[in-house]
């Protein structure tokens, strides 16, 4: 099995170009910038250079794959690109060039609850583009994740600085899921028969317990601010005015998530407090 890997240099593509390379897998990945993917150790042998949202750098990238996994999708992006440029379009131009090279497998990476959540510019998009994948005749896999254990390093950020605020009361359940898991549950996916696939981590957390995991693991006091509901909706008309629509949708989507439990089938064995205690260790080392 020959795998393409597309988004290699975010968070989970990381941990799956790892996993692949760990493994022995024949796969390549498809990076923007080579450079972060040759630092991660991965060989230039397995590194191709395109842009996914313009098309024409695509040509004959798919040609003797088998199985396409992509996770592409806009995080932390700042160069004015929107969802519909990067999480529908990119997407469904490796797509287009997965049907004519004659692909068999196309794994994406979605989000939990994605399909219910179309009044947001992110789910919209991706949704958008799991309805094309869905129509496009491959065989096909929808990772549909509770969280990332990035998207968790806010609260740790937070109770570094002394407070950590919380939407409602705290009360909101979560199950995020650490990348090295999630990647084994992609690469899964590519041998399996699962069309839809929703998980999240061993841990079925409060946003609460979340926060005073962060603030053990810094040997702090525990000090929560509670906002509520009518602040949240407030604090989003006035970045909806303000704000530019690529800059709107990542608060959008946080304000409107944590507001939702976002639990699933748990999977994997890293924890929060593992992760947390990660942070500090390497911060703690670079400091040295």
């Amino acid at each position: 099995m020959k795998i393409l890997l597309a988004g290699a240099t975010g968070y989970l593509g990381s941990y799956i170009a790892k996993t692949l390379s760990k493994q022995q897998m024949d796969f390549t990945a498809i990076a923007r910038t080579p450079q972060t993917l040759l630092d991660m150790g991965i060989p230039h042998s397995r590194i191709v250079s395109a842009q996914l949202t313009q098309r024409e750098n695509l040509k004959g990238v798919c040609e003797g794959y088998d199985a396409v996994i992509s996770t592409v999708g806009i995080t932390r992006q700042k160069d004015g690109l929107t969802y519909m440029d990067v999480d529908y379009q990119a997407n469904k131009n490796l797509l287009d060039e997965a049907i004519r090279s004659g692909v068999k497998k196309f794994v994406y990476v979605s989000v939990l609850r994605g399909e219910a959540l179309t009044h947001l510019q992110i789910c919209a998009a991706k949704e958008r583009f799991v309805e094309e994948l869905k129509a496009s005749g491959l065989e096909y896999s929808i990772i549909r994740p509770s969280g990332f254990f990035s998207d968790m390093t806010e609260f740790y950020h937070m109770a570094q600085k002394g407070r950590v605020y919380l939407l409602g009361n705290g009360q909101i359940k979560v199950n995020p899921i650490h990348g090295a898991d999630l990647a084994q549950v992609c690469i899964r996916a590519v041998f399996e028969q699962q069309e839809e696939v929703e998980v999240g981590g061993p841990e079925v957390l409060t946003h609460r317990a979340i926060a005073e995991t962060a603030f053990m693991s810094l040997g702090r006091k525990v000090k929560i601010t509670y906002i509520p509901d009518w602040i949240r909706r407030a604090l989003l008309r006035i970045a909806a005015l303000f704000l530019s629509k690529a800059q709107f949708g990542p608060v959008e989507f946080f304000l409107n998530v944590m507001t939702l439990d976002m639990t699933a089938p748990t999977y994997g064995k890293h924890t929060i407090k593992g992760f947390f205690n990660e942070l500090r260790q390497s911060e703690e080392a670079s400091h040295k």
